[in-house]
C-alpha cells in the first residue's frame, strides 16, 4: 500500500547562522572591551582580531576579565590583522571605535581585504561621511556608520517625530559627564528629525538674543540646552508642550553595555548591506529616514 505523500513530514533545510569573524579596532577602550564580550556571547559570530595602540601583546580575553583567555593578542597593526583574518574567514566585519581622523583609512583597508565595516565614532565629520559614501559606492562594498548604537535612543527619536505633529513647543535638554562638542550629535539628530515637517516651534519665544535660553538648531525653532555635571547620567530629554499639557521623552545611558544589542544588530545588518542601503544609512546623521530601518532588524 502506498502512503499518501501529503502525510509525510516535510523536511526543511535551515541554513546555519553565518560564522562572522569580527575584528575590534579600538579593542582596549571601554566600549571595545564590552564589544569583545558581547561578540563572544552572540550567536554566529566570534572575535577574530583585536587592534589598539595600548596593551599591545596582551590577550584581549584577559584584558576583558573573561574566565578564559581568547588567545587573541592585541596588535597595533590593522593591516597585519586584516591580512591574517582574510585567509581564514569567509565573512568578516571590522568594528571601528577609533577616531574621526583615522576612520576613512581604516575603512579603505578593510575594503581592500574584502571586509565590511561598522563605524561608531562620535563627532565624525560630514565630509568624512561623504568621502566614505563615494569610496564605498565605487568599491561596491557596504559600510554602516552609526551615529548611535543605542536602540533606546532610536526609539526616542521615533517617538519625538510622532509627537512633533501634535505640539507647538519643543525643547531638548541633554546631559553629559564631561564637556565635549555641544550640542551633541544626538541633539542635532533629534533637531534635524523635527525640522522641515511644516512646523515652526516656540513661536512666542523664537528670539536668539538671550543666551540663557539655549541654542536654536535649524530654522524651525528647536532649542537645545546642554548640561555638564559629573555623576549625572548621559542622557537626552525632549519636552513637548501644549495648552495645559507637557509631554516628556527621556533616555539615559548609565553603562556602555546598553550599546551592545545595537552593535550586534549592526554587525548582522552590514554583512548583507548593499551600496544603495549603505548610502541611506551613511547619511543617518542628516536624514530621519534610516531611523526606521534599524527597527526592522531584531535579534531572534
Amino acid at each position: 500500500m502506498l502512503m499518501d505523500q501529503t502525510l509525510l513530514p516535510t523536511v526543511v533545510a535551515i541554513a546555519p547562522p553565518l560564522d562572522i569573524g569580527v575584528v575590534i579596532n579600538g579593542a582596549a577602550k571601554e566600549i571595545g572591551r564590552a564589544a569583545v564580550i558581547a561578540v563572544t556571547k552572540a550567536r554566529g559570530m566570534e572575535v577574530a582580531g583585536a587592534v589598539d595602540s595600548y596593551f599591545v601583546g596582551e590577550d584581549i580575553g584577559k584584558l576583558c576579565d573573561m574566565e578564559e583567555a581568547l588567545e587573541i593578542p592585541i596588535m597595533n597593526d590593522l593591516t597585519m590583522v586584516l591580512g591574517s583574518i582574510s585567509q581564514s574567514k569567509d565573512t568578516s566585519v571590522v568594528v571601528d571605535f577609533t577616531d574621526p581622523s583615522t576612520v576613512y583609512d581604516n575603512v579603505k583597508q578593510a575594503t581592500a581585504f574584502g571586509m565590511k565595516s561598522v563605524v561608531y565614532v562620535p563627532r565624525i565629520k560630514l565630509d568624512t561621511i561623504a568621502a566614505l559614501s563615494a569610496f564605498c559606492e565605487k568599491a561596491s562594498m557596504g559600510c554602516l556608520i552609526a551615529p548611535t548604537l543605542s536602540i533606546g535612543s532610536i526609539h526616542l527619536q521615533q517617538a519625538a517625530i510622532s509627537a512633533s505633529f501634535h505640539y507647538n513647543n519643543v525643547e531638548i535638554v541633554e546631559s553629559r559627564t564631561t564637556a565635549i562638542d555641544f550640542p551633541s550629535q544626538d541633539a542635532i539628530q533629534i533637531a534635524n528629525n523635527l525640522s522641515n515637517l511644516g512646523q515652526i516651534y516656540n513661536r512666542e519665544d523664537i528670539s536668539t538674543d538671550t543666551l540663557a535660553r539655549g541654542q536654536v538648531l535649524g530654522e524651525d525653532g528647536v532649542r537645545v540646552h546642554s548640561l555638564v555635571l559629573p555623576g549625572l547620567p548621559s542622557g537626552t530629554t525632549v519636552y513637548f508642550s501644549g495648552p495645559g499639557e507637557v509631554y516628556t521623552l527621556k533616555h539615559e545611558i548609565t553603562d556602555v553595555q546598553s550599546l551592545m544589542p545595537g552593535l550586534i544588530l549592526a554587525i548582522r545588518k552590514v554583512v548583507h548591506l548593499k551600496v544603495a542601503e549603505y548610502l541611506k544609512l551613511c547619511f543617518f546623521l542628516v536624514s530621519p529616514t534610516p531611523v526606521f530601518l534599524w527597527l526592522q532588524y531584531s535579534e531572534k
